[in-house]
């Protein structure tokens, strides 16, 4: 389970930079087309072997300074609320706003890690400047001047110090099972639905407040099948629900989707598959979660007998490259396929925790090979020897070949389909790597 550190400040003090500098730090984030939220606010970066997300406040906010004087206030509450860690980002060159005080006012009252960030400090005499930010009250500073990345070491060093050990008490028997969150944007029906499978039957066992203190997991048993039911909805409804929601729901989702096992994304039929959905399916694939698609609120779609097919259509094409996911079209208020929802779960947490033998992966996979090799590059020409899935929690597979940097993107996708066609892996994604032999 990776940490969240929430990057908070006022407009143009250079967070965006920083954040951007962190997450490019990882080679692994090269798929800038999923365009995860959007304007790409969200990211993950490692520093000494410790993994973490990272959520740039500042990317949310819309319009002018003025609007921005309330809705930093938000921001940072809902930051607060959500991450394990805040860098609170300040510009030596402006020196200490009104605006640096407010967020500081609140920050104090934290009990979680803060780190007060003084950015573009590029000289000896912006050092000595620094120094008035003693006066916000949070202790020691970092200067660092993200455009060159000098001084965000040390930073990084005290950040991923900072974060809560992996093992808590309460992970040892809860964690053990499989855990479904349901995400998706505010009013799709996501409480709605978990609501009616409890009010359904009397499986559950219990209740038990998840590790967000809005997050419930609910306990329950289905097809002999015990897992953690996830709601990101929250319990505590906003007192007002103008509050920039697409921040707050990818806020929840974040951290519901990178500790859970199987997303089941609620959309409504009525609005279709779009943008902020697609954000959150992204993020959910980005972080090889299984994915089912639930299709809510289908009761109100006025249908022929092609209805469903053309939907479906629709929501694939939006999702390439990764469509092998399962889509439910169901109806929260008429209980309609709800539990062909859990059941789809159930099967693709299986798909996505199945284990192939080696000895069957090469027996099955080295004759296909053998008829479709790689096309030959410079003249050069691939052999692949070997497979082997590699013992990781969701599907990964090593393919050793005697020249891997030759593979082209084109013939991974025809091995991971391959392995879809054959082993059944609907709902997860699947990583393909190359390696020397």
């Amino acid at each position: 389970m990776s940490s969240i550190v929430a990057i908070v400040g006022r407009p143009n003090v250079g967070k965006s930079t920083f954040f951007n500098r962190l997450i490019q730090r990882r080679e692994a984030i090269v798929d800038a087309v999923s365009g995860v939220t959007r304007d790409r606010h969200y990211g993950k970066s490692d520093w000494n072997g410790k993994e973490f997300s990272l959520i740039d406040t500042g990317g949310y906010v819309k319009g002018s300074d003025d609007v921005f004087e309330e809705e930093i206030d938000k921001q940072v509450v809902l930051a607060i609320e959500e991450a394990d860690a805040i860098i609170f980002m300040v510009d030596v060159e402006a020196g200490v706003t009104g605006m640096d005080e407010d967020v500081a006012t609140l920050l104090r009252k934290v009990r979680k890690p803060v780190f007060l960030v003084v950015n573009k400090v590029d000289n000896g005499k912006r050092e000595e400047d620094a120094v008035e930010f003693y006066s916000l009250g949070l202790g020691n500073y970092y200067t660092i001047a993200s455009i060159n990345g000098s001084g965000t070491g040390d930073l990084l060093d005290a950040l991923v110090e900072a974060f809560p050990e992996k093992e808590t008490i309460e992970e040892n028997e809860e964690e053990a099972l499989p855990r479904f969150a349901v995400v998706g944007r505010p009013n799709a029906g996501k409480s709605s639905f978990i609501n009616a499978l409890i009010g359904e039957d009397r499986y559950i066992v219990t209740d038990i407040a998840g590790t967000t203190r809005d997050a419930i997991d609910t306990k329950y048993n289905r097809f002999g099948f015990d897992f953690n039911l996830v709601d990101t909805a929250g319990i505590r409804k906003k007192s007002k629900v103008k509050e920039d929601l697409e921040f707050y729901s990818v806020m929840r989702s974040v951290r519901a989707i990178e500790h859970c096992d199987v997303c089941l994304l609620v959309l409504d039929a009525t609005r279709g598959f779009d943008g902020q959905v697609q954000n959150i399916f992204w993020l959910a694939e980005r972080n090889r979660k299984g994915v089912v698609v639930l299709v809510n609120k289908w009761d109100l779609v006025e249908k022929d007998h092609k209805t469903t097919k053309e939907f479906e259509k629709v929501i694939r094409k939006q999702m390439e490259p990764f469509t092998d996911v399962p889509i439910v079209f169901i109806s929260v208020l008429t209980k309609q396929r709800i539990f062909k929802a859990i059941e789809t779960a159930v099967e693709v947490y299986k798909n996505r925790t199945k284990k192939i033998k080696t000895s069957e992966l090469n027996d099955t996979l080295l004759p296909i090979i053998e008829h479709y090799p790689p096309p030959a590059y410079k003249g050069k020409f691939v052999k692949i020897k070997y497979i082997m899935q590699l013992p990781t929690p969701q599907p990964q597979f090593a393919f050793f070949c005697n020249l891997p940097q030759y593979i082209r993107d084109p013939y991974k996708r025809f091995l991971e389909n391959k392995l879809r066609d054959i082993y059944d892996f609907k709902g997860v994604p699947i990583s393909v790597y190359m390696r020397k032999k």
